[in-house]
Parts: C-alpha cells; structure tokens; sequence
C-alpha cells in the first residue's frame, strides 16, 4: 500500500510540476486569466528538485514492482514511464516558446537602395543619435524580439502579436549588457528572461514581474509604428531590416496581421470598436493612461484632446495606417487643428498655417515650427486596458 501511494504521488508530482510551469506561462485554455507568474517562476526556478523529488518517491518502488509483479503491472509502470517522457519532451522541447520562435540567424539591416520588404508593410521606427532604423512588424511579430544596435547603443526591439504591442527598449541592467531570451507570456502579453539573474520581463512595459530584479524597469527608448513608405519619407537615410530566409514560412504565417485580417483568434482584429480585439490608440503621460479609438480616427482623421495636462493631437495618415501623437502647443500657444483634404495635409485654425505628416508647419505664420512627439501606441483593447485599468476612454 505504501509503495502504491508513493508511486502514484510521485507521479503526480512529476506530471504536474512539468505540465503547470508552462501551462501558466503560454495560451492554453483559461492560462492566462489568472495571476499564476509567481507559482510558474518558483516551479521554473526549482524544477530540477522537484524532479529529484518524483523520482525518489517512483523509482524505488518501480523497482520493486518490476521485479517482483505481474504483467499487468508492469505494463502499467511502463505506460505511465512512457507518458512521463512524452510529456517531459513535449513541455520542455516542444511547447516552450523560445523553442516555438527562434531568433533571427542572418540579420540584415540595409538602405532603402538595397530594401526588399514591401513599403505597405508596417514598422516600428526609432531614430537614436540621429541614426534611423525600421524594423517591419511582419518580421519582429514572430521573433518577438531582435537585439540591435543603433547610433552606437544597443537596443532590444520587442513585438508581441498577442497585444499588438511594439516596444524598443535598452537591453542595459546595472550599466552591462543583458541578452534575453523569450520564455513565455504573461496575460497574453510576450515575457522575457534576461541571462544574468533569470528574472522575467514583461514586453509591454519593460517591468520585471518575477525574479530577483521584480519591479524594476528597462529604459523604453521612443519609437514610432507607421507604414513603411511613410517612415522612409520622414527618414531617407534610414536601415531597415531585412527578412531572414530562414523563417520564410514563419513570416508568411502572419499575412494579414498589419491589417488585422490574420486567421489567428489570439491576433485577428475585431472591427467593432470597444471589444477585447478591437484596435485603440494608447497614451500613457504624467502617470495618466488614455485610449482612443481606432475607428473613431479613423473617421475623422484628426482628433484633438487635452489629458493629464497636455494638449493633444492624433493624426491618422491618408493611408489610414500611418498615425502620429502630438503636443498641439507651439510657442507657449495650444492650437487647434482641422484636415486640409484639399492638400490631403492638415491646418491649425489659429493661425491657419499648413502642416506636414512630420508634424512640421510648411507654409503661413508657423512655417518652421515643429511639434513636439508624445509616445503612442496602436494596441489591442484588452491589452491596453489589461496593463493600464485606470486608463480613461476617449469618447
């Protein structure tokens, strides 16, 4: 009786720790409704022991009944040993995910000379240190993560097709460099491990939320998300990487995610406004958190606000893809602006001079004057509203 109670509790054991320390970290079902980061980083973090334990509490008795049991119960043992390591190959080979996404082998950057990748296709830009680089969403959606250097720093790019939430961030703790390697996600958003302390990050913030750095944060550099052709214009010099041959099908795997008509359920968009995978523009500012809704910029090209004091402008593109956030003070003066659909740019009703997509007045009183970018995001609803609940909705 107590080699039965033994065998079947280390069995347990070792079937639960080695299901659960992923279960809690990738999107089976009802995974990722929970706070379980901190149960699956202490099963992560001491896993070898409870292997250790399973077995000490299986082996013995294993022996005992193989030696001296019918062939039913061997058979028995041997299934359950089977199991056991299909299950260990599967949750620790199979279904992790820097086993399920790879980082990119050959990684190109290039001038728009040499560019292959199509212009409709959206970017996450950065410029630093007056260097331009622009990274095509359909490439850094599977990574998750490219590691990069620009204008002599060292960044980490980061995309996670489940929130639809790009990142750039300085991969920099304690002033020394931090490789990472994606090991799961946390309420469907993309997590990080960094190799010296084992902590995980999560992407849409840059916090660790597990791990001896918990609580702390990575610099987030700026970054924009446009069309490709639109950041080419605003950035002629820019690089712009490259598709790695490699992962040819993997890429082709999100067709449709730019604009949201991807067949995945976790990344397909729903048109309707205000729903979990409905698309809003967010605005995080002075501690104050704001979305606004996609459809809504849509239709009106320009919209006009003022939150957590400062006056503020987005401003879609006529490709309806490309947008742009602004403070809408120039000169000590908030101004207020309208589409010139004539010219397809936009004016300021004050003064009425004209403006560019670059935020740059072309023409009238302010021509020269620019305004001052505020950092926005294009993101699913659920994912703005998950990581920000005190956020307030534009309506």
């Amino acid at each position: 009786m107590r080699r039965t109670l033994a065998i079947t509790l280390g069995f347990l054991l070792l079937f639960a720790a080695e299901i659960l320390r992923v279960y809690f970290i990738m999107p089976f079902p009802g995974s990722q409704q929970s706070n379980s980061i901190q149960i699956a980083f202490f099963l992560n973090k001491y896993m070898i022991w409870f292997r250790i334990l399973g077995l000490l509490l299986v082996l013995p008795p294993a022996f005992y009944y193989f030696r001296r049991s019918g062939l039913w119960k061997k058979a028995l043992l041997s299934t359950l040993i089977l199991f056991y390591g299909l299950v260990f190959y599967m949750f620790n080979f199979r279904f992790l995910a820097d086993k399920m996404f790879y980082q990119p082998r050959n990684k190109s950057l290039v001038p728009v000379s040499a560019n292959k990748v199509d212009t409709n296709q959206l970017v996450i830009g950065a410029v630093i240190n007056d260097q331009a680089r622009a990274y095509p969403i359909q490439i850094i959606g599977y990574h998750h993560q490219v590691q990069d250097t620009a204008g002599g720093v060292p960044i980490m790019v980061t995309y996670c097709t489940v929130c639809r939430t790009g990142r750039i961030f300085s991969p920099i703790i304690d002033n020394k460099f931090q490789h990472f390697r994606l090991v799961g996600m946390d309420h469907f958003n993309a997590m990080f491990e960094d190799e010296a302390t084992r902590s995980w990050w999560r992407q849409e913030n840059g916090e660790a939320v597990a791990g001896a750095l918990r609580g702390t944060k990575l610099e987030e550099l700026p970054s924009a998300q446009m069309r490709l052709g639109a950041w080419i214009r605003e950035h002629s010099g820019t690089l712009i990487l490259q598709p790695d041959t490699i992962y040819k099908k993997q890429y082709a795997g999100l067709q449709g995610y730019d604009s949201g008509t991807i067949e995945g359920s976790l990344e397909k968009r729903d048109s309707s406004s205000w729903k979990s995978k409905s698309w809003v523009v967010g605005i995080s500012y002075n501690g104050h958190a704001k979305a606004y809704d996609w459809n809504d910029l849509v239709q009106k090209g320009i919209i006009n606000d003022s939150f957590a004091g400062a006056p503020v402008l987005l401003v879609l593109e006529n490709d309806s893809t490309s947008f742009h956030t602004w403070d809408r003070t120039v000169h000590g003066q908030v101004l207020h602006f309208e589409p010139d659909r004539s010219l397809k740019l936009f004016r300021d009703s004050n003064t009425n001079s004209l403006w560019s997509w670059s935020g740059v007045s072309t023409d009238g009183p302010l021509k020269g004057a620019q305004l001052k970018p505020i950092q926005s995001y294009q993101e699913f609803w659920h994912s703005w509203q998950s990581f920000h609940p005190s956020t307030v909705q534009y309506r």
